[in-house]
């Protein structure tokens, strides 16, 4: 039996790619999925993760979540760090309502590091998945001045440590809306071909990454964020295919 896990790297508000992926996985790929032992995630990624193994029947109603936080974000005078606007508390309202599973089942989620929030999700308790998952999302001033609390600590997103964590057991697929050395992901042209390794990714140095760096913290708007929903969903389907992973939706 092949061990298969699958990593979802930070991104912030490029997670919309990430959903792009997630539904082309819950539609043609199930023949990879029932391999898959082990989901990870950091940040956003860590978001997404969650909900394709909890929730996968949700993925319809993130995109709507997604794209109606990113136009009231982007609506705010300095984004999300316009003073007297909560980014954490309506990321934590609208992932409650929209992304999470219902049933309560009691199993915890497990942390790789004290010093880094990159998760594992299994099938936590609601409300204790809904913290953890909100601790590997925090961005110190970005979104908010208070780092959430877990287990009597302070936690920071996982992207400033590990970005796209590896699991040291098996094959981990590698998901990013980030151009480079990934299994799923958008495959830039630059002919100078220089990558650089951020916190575990090993991304193209390009223009267009800039682009979605400042797209991740700045979201644009939906005609764009549904583009990038797309990408995600497409770039997945060609993997599935290269891997024979692929399968007709039924």
């Amino acid at each position: 039996m092949k061990h298969i896990n699958l990593s979802f790297a930070a991104c912030g508000f490029l997670g919309i790619y990430h959903l792009g992926a997630a539904s082309a996985l819950r539609r043609h790929g199930k023949k990879l999925l029932k391999d898959v032992k082990a989901f990870a995630g950091a940040s956003a990624g860590s978001l997404v993760a969650s909900v394709l193994l909890t929730a996968p029947e949700k993925i319809e109603e993130c995109n709507e979540f997604t794209y109606k936080f990113a136009e009231e974000t982007r609506r705010q005078l300095l984004g999300a760090v316009t003073p007297g606007y909560d980014f954490m508390a309506r990321l934590r309202l609208g992932f409650y309502l929209y992304c999470l599973e219902s049933r309560g089942q009691e199993k915890e989620t497990k942390m790789k590091a004290r010093d880094r929030v990159s998760v594992y999700v299994e099938n936590p308790a609601r409300n204790l998945h809904l913290k953890v998952l909100l601790a590997s999302s925090f961005v110190p001033v970005y979104a908010g001045l208070k780092p959430v609390e877990y287990r009597g600590q302070k936690w920071v997103d996982g992207g400033f440590t590990n970005s796209l964590p590896i699991l040291p057991v098996g094959r981990t697929v590698t998901i990013s809306p980030f151009s480079g050395r990934l299994d799923i992901s958008p495959q830039d042209e630059e002919q100078l071909g220089l990558y650089v390794n951020v916190t575990n990714q090993n991304i193209l140095l390009s223009m267009a990454n800039l682009v979605r760096l400042n797209q991740a913290l700045f979201p644009p708007n939906r005609r764009k964020m549904e583009s990038l929903y797309q990408r995600g969903f497409d770039d997945t389907t060609k993997f599935l295919l290269k891997e024979s992973w692929f399968e007709e939706s039924a």
